[in-house]
């Protein structure tokens, strides 16, 4: 799953406090390769743990568990490498 969230500013040299949409709570993740600026959009990606559908919430897995609102978030597939159609073996030969 993914969640769109905004870069409030950066903390320190290596975390960035970022708003998370429905989630009323601050948050921050770790971020020392780019250069994000304050405003700018970041995509969060994380496993569902638990799925609340009376309430209409889902909790995710940041690192942290993040509780927000079922349509903040959207369902991204993971990388699966392409299958071989021939074993390894018999493209030595």
């Amino acid at each position: 799953m993914a969640i769109t969230a905004t870069v409030r500013g950066r903390v320190t040299e290596d975390r960035v406090s970022v708003s998370i949409p429905s989630y009323n709570f601050p948050h921050s993740i770790r971020d020392s390769t780019t250069k994000v600026k304050k405003g700018q959009q970041i995509e969060l990606t994380g496993e569902i743990t638990r799925i609340d559908e009376e309430g209409g919430r889902v909790t995710v897995d940041l690192g942290a568990l993040v509780t927000v609102d079922i349509d903040k978030i959207r369902l991204v597939e993971k990388y699966r490498p392409p299958k071989r159609k021939k074993r390894l073996r018999d493209m030595v030969d």
